[in-house]
């Protein structure tokens, strides 16, 4: 029995770490196909605009050969070499820009199909790729099996069209030895446009089908069975790293909502150092005074700093203020066995504020 799933298994969309998975494996649905239209559609354009550029400087180049041979050196196989090297070196620099705009085009095809994809382990040597049988396997595959037919359909109507656009000009090819070979280069090259837009609306078919067929088949391939997005769900859920990283920030959260609210209390109580609580009571809508911030150590001096830079009084009594820190938690009222201790703290915050002193807290 195979270990590999059944394909009629996989009923749930890829996850987020599956796909990331894939991608650093490098399997992302990429479409030659459309990369071949793409290089010959700027051939095509090449042909038809900067051809008579490329042919220009190329029989200027290959004049000498012809109108002034007796004026090359060729005493010597070293001078031949000379010769054809410098001849060699010139066509290439020639033929730079329309190469090296095939190169350009060919890697931003590819970027603009899946973005940048940085894929080390697709470089890594696997052995199963030297068994044969896996070979064999992978030989007459059913994607394989797909793209020699893909291939030899395209191969017969892309040639087919090339043979209708041509047929009617048959007739006139005749005519070409009758032409200057400036007007005889010319008609050669409208004929081959021609021909070759022709060749793309029919090739543009297959590249459209072959780019929606590999992002299919590579959004199939990555289908999960209900057992792997479990498993997944499991493996991301019992790791210790990401349970810590996750009470990191769920603590970090907490912490910056309870700082924002140290300046709305109306009395800090202290330790003095190692404790501190912030309490806000409002009569209208509380029943007893709220915690609304705690800490001990290095969280009390911050709360005691926010406190002073927010002119919140700070009342050091250390019984109560480690009791509190130690029965209260944020956003929970004090209980009743400390109402009056806070009810006389609160009294005093409130004389010193000039405001109405508001009594002991109400009683549930």
């Amino acid at each position: 029995m195979s270990d590999q799933p059944d394909d009629s298994q996989k009923t749930e969309e890829p996850t987020g770490k599956r796909l990331s998975e894939a991608r650093s494996r490098g399997q992302v649905p990429t479409s030659r196909e459309l990369n071949s239209w793409i290089l010959l559609f700027t051939a095509t354009i090449a042909i038809a605009t900067i051809s008579p550029m490329l042919g220009s400087g190329l029989m200027d180049l290959l004049r000498r050969f012809v109108e002034a041979p007796h004026s090359l050196p060729m005493e010597t196989p070293q001078t031949v070499g000379a010769v054809l090297y410098d001849l060699l070196l010139q066509v290439t620099l020639l033929m730079s820009i329309p190469l090296g705009l095939f190169f350009v085009l060919a890697i931003l095809t590819g970027i603009g199909q899946n973005g940048l994809v940085y894929s080390p382990k697709a470089l890594e040597p696997k052995l199963d790729k030297l068994s044969p049988m896996t070979g064999l396997t992978r030989m007459f595959s059913g994607r394989n099996f797909v793209e020699f037919l893909k291939g030899n359909l395209k191969l017969i109507l892309v040639g087919a069209m090339g043979t209708i656009i041509l047929m009617p000009e048959i007739g006139r090819l005749e005519l070409l030895i009758t032409l200057t070979p400036a007007m005889m280069l010319n008609e050669i090259k409208w004929l081959t446009v021609e021909m070759m837009i022709g060749m793309l609306a029919v090739y543009f078919i297959f590249a459209a089908g072959d780019f929606a067929y590999q992002r299919y088949s590579n959004h199939k391939q990555l289908m999960m069975t209900r057992q792997e997005v479990r498993e997944e769900f499991k493996q991301a859920e019992g790791d210790p790293h990401i349970k810590g990283k996750l009470r990191q920030i769920r603590m970090e959260r907490a912490r910056q909502r309870m700082m924002q609210a140290v300046p709305k209390a109306d009395v800090v109580i202290t330790n003095p150092t190692h404790f501190a609580v912030a309490l806000a009571y409002e009569p209208d809508t509380m029943q007893a005074p709220t915690v609304i911030a705690k800490g001990q150590d290095n969280v009390a001096l911050r709360i005691r700093a926010l406190a002073e830079e927010n002119e919140v009084p700070i009342i050091e009594n250390p019984p109560l203020a480690r009791a509190l820190h130690a029965v209260v938690e944020i956003d929970q009222q004090v209980p009743e066995e400390h109402y009056k201790a806070v009810a006389e703290i609160i009294s005093y915050v409130w004389q010193l504020k000039g405001k109405m002193p508001g009594g002991k807290p109400k009683r549930r």
